[in-house]
Protein backbone atom coordinates (compact mmCIF):
# COMPACT_ATOMS: atom_id res chain seq x y z
CA UNK A 1 0.00 0.00 0.00
CA UNK A 2 1.16 3.68 -0.52
CA UNK A 3 1.98 6.07 1.81
CA UNK A 4 1.92 9.43 1.26
CA UNK A 5 5.13 11.18 3.45
CA UNK A 6 4.63 14.60 3.98
CA UNK A 7 6.23 17.60 5.98
CA UNK A 8 5.42 19.85 9.04
CA UNK A 9 4.65 22.42 6.83
CA UNK A 10 1.00 22.43 6.95
CA UNK A 11 -0.59 24.06 3.74
CA UNK A 12 -3.84 23.81 2.00
CA UNK A 13 -1.85 21.70 -0.94
CA UNK A 14 -0.43 19.01 1.59
CA UNK A 15 -3.59 19.00 3.53
CA UNK A 16 -6.03 18.27 0.27
CA UNK A 17 -3.51 15.74 -0.62
CA UNK A 18 -3.73 14.04 2.52
CA UNK A 19 -7.68 13.92 2.36
CA UNK A 20 -7.49 12.30 -1.58
CA UNK A 21 -4.73 9.63 0.15
CA UNK A 22 -7.32 8.60 2.74
CA UNK A 23 -10.06 8.80 0.25
CA UNK A 24 -7.73 6.06 -1.69
CA UNK A 25 -6.89 4.05 1.58
CA UNK A 26 -3.28 4.97 1.59
CA UNK A 27 -1.66 5.35 4.56
CA UNK A 28 -0.50 9.24 5.24
CA UNK A 29 2.17 10.16 7.69
CA UNK A 30 3.87 13.91 8.37
CA UNK A 31 6.94 13.78 9.71
CA UNK A 32 8.31 15.35 12.43
CA UNK A 33 11.42 16.06 11.44
CA UNK A 34 14.03 15.61 8.89
CA UNK A 35 14.79 11.96 9.98
CA UNK A 36 12.68 9.13 8.65
CA UNK A 37 10.87 7.13 11.55
CA UNK A 38 12.37 3.28 11.78
CA UNK A 39 9.04 1.77 10.54
CA UNK A 40 8.99 3.93 7.64
CA UNK A 41 12.36 2.77 6.24
CA UNK A 42 10.79 -0.22 5.15
CA UNK A 43 7.86 1.15 3.33
CA UNK A 44 7.87 -0.37 -0.04
CA UNK A 45 5.21 2.59 -1.34
CA UNK A 46 6.92 5.79 -0.21
CA UNK A 47 5.30 8.74 -2.45
CA UNK A 48 6.90 11.60 -1.34
CA UNK A 49 5.51 15.68 -1.02
CA UNK A 50 8.24 17.96 0.27
CA UNK A 51 9.66 21.00 0.36
CA UNK A 52 12.96 21.44 -2.01
CA UNK A 53 15.50 21.63 0.31
CA UNK A 54 13.45 18.95 2.43
CA UNK A 55 12.44 16.29 0.08
CA UNK A 56 16.36 15.11 -0.88
CA UNK A 57 17.32 14.28 2.67
CA UNK A 58 14.20 12.43 3.12
CA UNK A 59 13.91 10.65 -0.19
CA UNK A 60 18.21 9.48 0.45
CA UNK A 61 16.61 7.62 3.56
CA UNK A 62 14.34 5.92 1.94
CA UNK A 63 16.71 4.80 -0.72
CA UNK A 64 14.68 6.43 -3.31
CA UNK A 65 15.32 8.88 -6.28
CA UNK A 66 13.38 11.81 -6.96
CA UNK A 67 12.67 13.25 -10.50
CA UNK A 68 14.05 16.86 -11.54
CA UNK A 69 14.37 18.30 -14.83
CA UNK A 70 17.61 18.84 -16.29
CA UNK A 71 19.25 22.40 -15.62
CA UNK A 72 18.86 23.79 -19.25
CA UNK A 73 15.59 21.93 -19.90
CA UNK A 74 13.40 25.40 -21.10
CA UNK A 75 17.04 26.58 -22.67
CA UNK A 76 16.63 23.63 -24.65
CA UNK A 77 13.19 24.02 -25.85
CA UNK A 78 12.68 24.66 -29.57
CA UNK A 79 11.61 28.81 -29.82
CA UNK A 80 8.26 27.89 -31.07
CA UNK A 81 7.39 26.85 -27.55
CA UNK A 82 9.89 29.04 -25.66
CA UNK A 83 9.06 32.05 -28.06
CA UNK A 84 11.59 34.00 -25.98
CA UNK A 85 15.67 33.71 -25.21
CA UNK A 86 16.26 31.65 -22.44
CA UNK A 87 20.51 30.49 -21.84
CA UNK A 88 21.85 28.99 -18.71
CA UNK A 89 24.54 30.44 -17.57
CA UNK A 90 26.83 30.73 -14.26
CA UNK A 91 25.59 33.58 -10.79
CA UNK A 92 29.31 35.02 -12.22
CA UNK A 93 28.25 35.34 -15.87
CA UNK A 94 25.22 37.26 -15.07
CA UNK A 95 26.26 39.51 -12.14
CA UNK A 96 28.11 41.53 -15.01
CA UNK A 97 25.05 41.76 -17.13
CA UNK A 98 24.68 45.04 -18.75
CA UNK A 99 20.51 44.98 -19.61
CA UNK A 100 17.94 43.93 -16.82
CA UNK A 101 17.03 40.29 -17.60
CA UNK A 102 15.01 37.85 -15.53
CA UNK A 103 17.14 35.73 -13.68
CA UNK A 104 16.06 32.51 -11.33
CA UNK A 105 17.65 29.23 -10.12
CA UNK A 106 16.54 26.52 -12.04
CA UNK A 107 15.56 23.93 -9.95
CA UNK A 108 15.26 25.54 -6.28
CA UNK A 109 14.05 28.73 -4.59
CA UNK A 110 17.93 29.97 -3.51
CA UNK A 111 16.94 33.70 -4.46
CA UNK A 112 13.69 34.87 -5.94
CA UNK A 113 12.85 34.66 -9.79
CA UNK A 114 12.84 38.10 -11.01
CA UNK A 115 13.95 40.33 -13.35
CA UNK A 116 17.73 41.99 -12.23
CA UNK A 117 20.43 44.14 -13.01
CA UNK A 118 23.63 42.45 -12.34
CA UNK A 119 25.21 44.33 -9.98
CA UNK A 120 21.65 43.50 -8.02
CA UNK A 121 21.78 40.09 -8.18
CA UNK A 122 22.86 37.54 -4.93
CA UNK A 123 26.54 37.61 -3.50
CA UNK A 124 25.93 35.28 -1.05
CA UNK A 125 26.03 32.55 -3.08
CA UNK A 126 29.01 31.11 -5.10
CA UNK A 127 29.84 32.05 -8.59
CA UNK A 128 29.41 28.79 -9.94
CA UNK A 129 25.49 28.15 -8.87
CA UNK A 130 23.42 27.81 -12.08
CA UNK A 131 21.02 30.37 -13.23
CA UNK A 132 18.94 30.55 -15.90
CA UNK A 133 18.74 33.76 -17.80
CA UNK A 134 15.72 34.68 -20.00
CA UNK A 135 14.34 38.52 -21.83
CA UNK A 136 11.89 39.61 -19.59
CA UNK A 137 8.41 39.34 -20.97
CA UNK A 138 4.94 40.34 -19.67
CA UNK A 139 2.56 36.62 -18.90
CA UNK A 140 -0.79 37.12 -18.82
CA UNK A 141 -1.76 33.97 -17.53
CA UNK A 142 0.01 30.74 -16.43
CA UNK A 143 -1.15 27.03 -15.57
CA UNK A 144 -0.17 25.03 -13.81
CA UNK A 145 -0.58 21.02 -15.54
CA UNK A 146 0.14 18.09 -14.10
CA UNK A 147 1.53 15.37 -16.82
CA UNK A 148 2.01 11.61 -16.77
CA UNK A 149 3.27 10.14 -19.99
CA UNK A 150 3.28 12.48 -22.06
CA UNK A 151 -0.79 13.22 -21.01
CA UNK A 152 -2.16 16.39 -18.97
CA UNK A 153 -4.07 14.45 -16.01
CA UNK A 154 -5.51 17.62 -14.51
CA UNK A 155 -4.73 21.40 -14.74
CA UNK A 156 -5.42 25.09 -12.81
CA UNK A 157 -4.49 28.79 -13.82
CA UNK A 158 -2.52 30.24 -10.95
CA UNK A 159 -1.26 33.89 -11.96
CA UNK A 160 -2.98 36.33 -14.23
CA UNK A 161 -0.95 39.24 -14.97
CA UNK A 162 1.40 38.41 -12.17
CA UNK A 163 -1.67 38.43 -9.75
CA UNK A 164 -1.70 34.77 -7.95
CA UNK A 165 -5.40 33.56 -8.07
CA UNK A 166 -7.48 31.36 -5.78
CA UNK A 167 -8.99 33.98 -3.31
CA UNK A 168 -12.27 33.81 -5.27
CA UNK A 169 -11.64 30.11 -7.16
CA UNK A 170 -8.76 29.53 -10.11
CA UNK A 171 -11.20 30.80 -12.61
CA UNK A 172 -10.04 30.72 -16.20
CA UNK A 173 -12.65 30.96 -19.47
CA UNK A 174 -13.67 28.84 -21.86
CA UNK A 175 -11.79 29.83 -24.36
CA UNK A 176 -8.48 29.56 -22.49
CA UNK A 177 -8.50 26.50 -21.56
CA UNK A 178 -9.29 25.47 -25.17
CA UNK A 179 -6.08 27.55 -26.54
CA UNK A 180 -4.45 25.55 -22.96
CA UNK A 181 -5.84 21.74 -24.58
CA UNK A 182 -4.44 22.74 -27.98
CA UNK A 183 -1.13 24.35 -26.86
CA UNK A 184 -1.04 20.97 -24.50
CA UNK A 185 -1.55 18.60 -26.97
CA UNK A 186 0.78 19.80 -29.31
CA UNK A 187 3.69 20.01 -27.01
CA UNK A 188 3.29 16.90 -25.50
CA UNK A 189 2.78 14.90 -28.73
CA UNK A 190 6.04 16.67 -30.26
CA UNK A 191 8.51 14.29 -29.56
CA UNK A 192 11.86 16.68 -30.12
CA UNK A 193 10.78 17.83 -25.92
CA UNK A 194 11.78 15.88 -23.65
CA UNK A 195 9.74 15.45 -20.34
CA UNK A 196 9.57 13.22 -17.36
CA UNK A 197 7.70 10.96 -17.22
CA UNK A 198 5.90 12.42 -14.31
CA UNK A 199 5.70 16.23 -14.38
CA UNK A 200 4.55 19.87 -13.05
CA UNK A 201 4.25 21.69 -16.55
CA UNK A 202 4.22 25.42 -16.23
CA UNK A 203 2.65 26.58 -19.73
CA UNK A 204 1.11 30.25 -20.35
CA UNK A 205 0.46 33.33 -22.63
CA UNK A 206 3.22 36.14 -23.71
CA UNK A 207 1.68 39.01 -24.28
CA UNK A 208 2.56 39.88 -28.19
CA UNK A 209 3.41 36.11 -28.76
CA UNK A 210 0.98 33.63 -27.55
CA UNK A 211 1.14 30.14 -25.79
CA UNK A 212 4.49 29.07 -24.22
CA UNK A 213 6.20 26.91 -22.04
CA UNK A 214 7.21 28.90 -18.36
CA UNK A 215 9.44 25.74 -16.94
CA UNK A 216 9.04 22.50 -15.99
CA UNK A 217 8.52 21.76 -12.40
CA UNK A 218 9.18 18.36 -10.56
CA UNK A 219 5.97 17.42 -9.24
CA UNK A 220 7.11 16.22 -5.64
CA UNK A 221 7.45 20.04 -4.62
CA UNK A 222 4.77 21.57 -6.95
CA UNK A 223 2.07 23.86 -5.83
CA UNK A 224 -1.31 21.94 -7.06
CA UNK A 225 -3.45 25.43 -6.87
CA UNK A 226 -6.74 24.18 -8.31
CA UNK A 227 -5.40 20.68 -9.71
CA UNK A 228 -7.39 17.73 -8.93
CA UNK A 229 -5.69 16.46 -5.81
CA UNK A 230 -6.81 12.78 -6.76
CA UNK A 231 -4.89 13.16 -10.19
CA UNK A 232 -1.83 15.07 -8.75
CA UNK A 233 -1.52 11.79 -6.59
CA UNK A 234 -1.52 9.19 -9.27
CA UNK A 235 1.51 11.50 -10.69
CA UNK A 236 3.48 11.51 -7.33
CA UNK A 237 3.36 7.82 -7.68
CA UNK A 238 5.85 7.69 -10.48
CA UNK A 239 7.81 11.16 -9.07
CA UNK A 240 10.46 9.17 -7.71
CA UNK A 241 12.12 5.63 -8.38
CA UNK A 242 14.58 2.98 -6.65
CA UNK A 243 18.25 4.42 -6.67
CA UNK A 244 21.21 3.11 -8.11
CA UNK A 245 21.98 1.75 -4.69
CA UNK A 246 18.52 0.16 -4.17
CA UNK A 247 18.70 -1.04 -7.58
CA UNK A 248 21.99 -2.75 -7.44
CA UNK A 249 21.26 -4.17 -4.10
CA UNK A 250 17.97 -5.39 -5.22
CA UNK A 251 19.59 -7.21 -7.83
CA UNK A 252 22.68 -8.80 -5.80
CA UNK A 253 20.18 -10.09 -3.58
CA UNK A 254 20.99 -7.97 -0.88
Amino acid sequence: MPTLILTTRFSADSQALWRAAVRRGWDVRRLSGWRIPDDLLGSAEPVIYAEAIVAPVIAEQLGIELLDPPLDWVAQLPDEYRKRDVCLRTLSEARVLKEPAFVKPPNDKSFPARVYEGHDLPTDLPDGTPVLIAEPVEWEVEFRCFVLDRRMLTSSIYLRHGELQGESGYASSQDENRELEAFISRLLADRHVDLLEASALDVGIISGRGWAVVEQNSPWGAGIYGCDPDAVLTILQRSSRASDTTRVDHDSGG
